[in-house]
């Protein structure tokens, strides 16, 4: 099998020499509603570098209309508002990029994410206001953030809704913003908060109308109370349940990304970076044995595959940045030469150079069959990495397209970065 593997992979690999490589993608691509581009780590410095490349092609060529990223919608906010020009205050991204302060903080505040953000602001700077590029985080964490942003606001406008805000942030008070310290109580002893966010979600869905303006407040609010609703049930269920505490992250993911598709309407286009594990299809995966589901499978189930484009990445050896534990201060750790008979050894063996592989109906069967497939999370220890970093995978049914690099380098944090949030160790990849 490994041979027939090779094989497939020499005959079909396109050669990834320099950027108009990635040209062959955008045939495939064509217009799809969403492209997804993966990453095996939140800690190398190539992905973060082919992504925003790629972005920008799909931005200037194909006329996609915003980026949705694993990261927290507050802090994603900031960076949304500098690059559409409302944000009066920052000078530079780098300043902005200091909303990014949840562990892990590397993931967004670095220096890769520092010129692309400068390029999305200058590109926006030349479109009407209907035309110009959107970022925006679709993950679930940010429960007392999202809070905070709800309240500030609705007492801003002097809003109806303010007194059920207010009702929902007393109730969260005595967690004193601890997530695990929640869940338990939530989880073991009935003391929570789901009926409040409820009640919140609800009045704010029902009266998004009145909060429209040039500035997204409407979809600010209503995402911020999205979030609230979903991370209740999220830090609630991780305490006696990680995988069900996964989906509800994953389907999170996918409601914002409705959300933002419904507030700029059918013509929107969104391209969406995420970690491998959950862009590509978790039906070709040993997830779907246990009952796993991700952004990737269900948003094939939802658009069909008619209307999305999913793309892997990975690597075979070089360095990243992670932390050995979780909370701790990050580092730059070795990537040790992929696992002997994986999907990356077997790319590196059929030539050692990068490469970009299509599947498509000509070859769609070869690569049909499970294999290791590595997954870097934010927590690594390289030395042990063959006991849980591989993924069985079918990889031509849980990707359209890989993009390997045969060697790469750790991503650059931003100096002086501080970590004073910190999520709990479930579910984070």
């Amino acid at each position: 099998m490994e041979k027939k593997f090779i094989q497939a992979i020499q005959s079909f690999a396109h050669p990834l020499n320099d950027l108009r490589d990635l040209d062959v993608l955008l045939k495939g691509i064509n217009n799809k509603k969403f492209v997804l581009l993966g990453e095996s780590s939140h800690g190398t410095s190539e992905f973060y570098h082919l992504r925003t490349e790629l972005s920008k092609k799909l931005i200037l060529e194909k006329g996609y209309t915003f980026l949705a990223v694993e990261g927290d919608w507050p802090s994603c906010q900031k960076v949304n508002e500098y690059i559409k020009g409302w944000d009066l205050k920052s000078n530079h991204a780098r300043d902005v990029l200091q909303a990014f302060s949840r562990w892990p903080t590397w993931m967004w505040a670095n220096e890769e994410m520092v010129e692309f953000i400068e390029w999305l602001k200058a590109y926006n700077q030349r479109q009407p206001l209907e035309r110009k590029v959107g970022f925006y985080g679709i993950d679930v964490y940010s429960l007392w953030e999202s809070l905070d942003e709800i309240v500030n606001y609705l007492e801003e406008t002097n809003s109806p809704n303010v007194e059920a805000a207010r009702k929902t942030i007393a109730c969260f008070e005595p967690f004193n913003r601890q997530p695990e310290k929640y869940g338990v109580s939530a989880a073991f002893y009935s003391d929570g908060c789901q009926d409040e966010v409820i009640k919140l979600l609800t009045d704010i869905s029902l009266k998004r109308n009145i909060y429209l303006d040039n500035e997204e407040s409407g979809l600010n609010l209503e995402v911020n109370a999205l979030i609230t609703a979903n991370a209740e049930s999220y830090y609630r269920t991780m305490i006696t349940d990680d995988k069900e505490s996964w989906n509800i992250r994953d389907r999170h993911m996918v409601e914002t990304l409705n959300r933002i598709m419904m507030f700029f309407g059918n013509q929107a286009k969104g391209i969406i970076w995420e970690h491998n594990t959950h862009v590509g299809d978790a039906r070709a995966t040993d997830m779907a044995d246990e009952g796993i589901v991700n952004v990737g499978q269900l948003l094939r189930e939802q658009e069909g595959d008619e209307n999305l484009y999913i793309i892997g990445f990975g690597t075979h050896r070089g360095s990243v940045i992670a932390a050995d534990q979780w909370g701790k201060n990050f580092k730059q750790m070795m990537t040790p030469p992929a696992q002997a008979g994986s999907w990356e050894d077997l790319m590196h063996r059929a030539n050692a150079k990068n490469k970009i592989l299509l599947f498509n109906n000509e070859n769609r069967h070869v690569f049909n069959y499970p294999i290791g497939h590595r997954a870097i999370g934010v927590v690594y220890n390289p030395l042990y990495e063959h006991l849980g970093n591989y993924v069985p995978s079918k990889m031509s049914e849980r990707y359209d397209a890989f993009i390997y690099i045969n060697n790469t380098n750790a991503l650059h944090p931003l100096t002086g970065q501080r970590d004073r949030n910190r999520v709990p160790a479930e579910n984070q990849q």
